[in-house]
């Protein structure tokens, strides 16, 4: 007869994808029976403990875990890909502001300098600890890119968690009664573009997964290409670019160089293509509320023809990249189509 205890443990146990319940299930169960009283089956519940386990199984088995279907293994590699390519967008992001901020404030001479020092200083501790870490945590996308590029998957997953936590502060900031810009929807947006990526990145790249590898070119050069390209998109329009403006022209060169690169009959894998499709759409979302309420306001000519033609072509190449990534996902997996 079965047990409560027995009839909740096989609940949790279908969080699991049903190839791994069909072949481990019932030795689950009776694993987790095994030192347990009948008696007082029927008064325990599963803990804490054991459903969060069952829960990161859940997700392992679901991203390429070994003998996955092969639908779990696409999906588990097009996960992997997405963290991977936008750490290292965060990355680049974070050492370009870096070197342009620090480039301005020294070229100005005293007045530059201690305009870059007051942000630390005369504004309360709070505030100072606050700016220091946006100003420093960010630096930890390109520690969470090398390590995850080097298979150091727990500096990896650490790095990008720690460095995503400053995009919190706008949301969290009026709780303290600290004075945070007002634009809510832009930190939504800009917040989904660190922790959707950072929390891909924990989840897919777990201990079974495949080392972490990119379509092409060595992870050095890659990344110095990514910030060539967002400080030279810095420079275009100088005084003007928003936080949405390099790591979308990266993206939009990026993504041009692989359409480019497949049309040559280049090697990809199945889910590249969808990959950059996801991180496509994020940006694109940032791209949108960045640019939103300067339509209604008197900015610059410059600035706003330069967005909508950025959001353009973010909006055309995710469609391309979507269409592009069904097309050899079904390829390679035609019960999907």
């Amino acid at each position: 007869m079965t047990t409560l205890l027995e009839s909740r443990y096989r609940i949790v146990l279908r969080l699991l994808p049903a190839y791994y319940r069909r072949e481990r299930e019932e030795e689950m169960v009776e694993t987790y029976l095994w030192d347990v009283d009948r008696d007082t089956q029927d008064q325990s519940r599963p803990t804490l403990g054991e459903v969060a386990s069952i829960a990161a199984l859940a997700v392992r088995s679901r991203l390429g875990a070994p003998g996955a279907p092969r639908r779990y293994v696409l999906l588990g590699s097009t996960t992997r890909l997405f963290a991977l390519f936008a750490v290292l967008i965060q990355a680049a992001a974070a050492v370009v502001d870096m070197v342009i901020e620090v480039t301005w404030a020294t070229s100005r001479g005293g007045p530059g300098r201690h305009l870059f020092l007051s942000q630390f200083t005369g504004q309360g501790l709070l505030t100072a600890v606050v700016t220091a870490a946006q100003w420093i945590l960010p630096l930890l996308w390109a520690v969470a890119y090398f390590a995850l590029v080097h298979d150091r998957r727990r500096l990896a997953r650490v790095s990008a968690l720690l460095a995503a936590l400053p995009t919190l502060w706008p949301l969290l900031g009026p709780l303290t009664g600290a004075t945070v810009p007002a634009d809510p929807a832009f930190a939504t947006a800009f917040g989904l573009l660190a922790w959707l990526p950072a929390l891909a990145l924990c989840a897919a790249h777990h201990r079974d997964a495949p080392p972490a590898r990119l379509p092409a070119g060595t992870p050095g050069l890659v990344f110095m290409t990514a910030c060539v390209v967002m400080g030279a998109s810095s420079v275009v329009l100088p005084g003007l670019p928003d936080l949405a403006w390099a790591p979308s022209s990266c993206f939009v060169v990026g993504a041009l160089g692989w359409l480019w690169w497949k049309a040559r009959g280049r090697g990809a894998a199945p889910g590249d293509a969808l990959a950059m499709a996801a991180l496509g759409l994020l940006l694109l979302a940032v791209r949108v509320v960045a640019l939103y309420p300067w339509l209604h306001l008197p900015a610059p000519a410059v600035y706003v023809g330069g967005g909508l033609l950025q959001t353009a072509a973010l909006a055309l190449l995710t469609v391309v990249l979507a269409v592009v990534g069904r097309r050899d996902v079904v390829e390679a997996e035609p019960g999907l189509s």
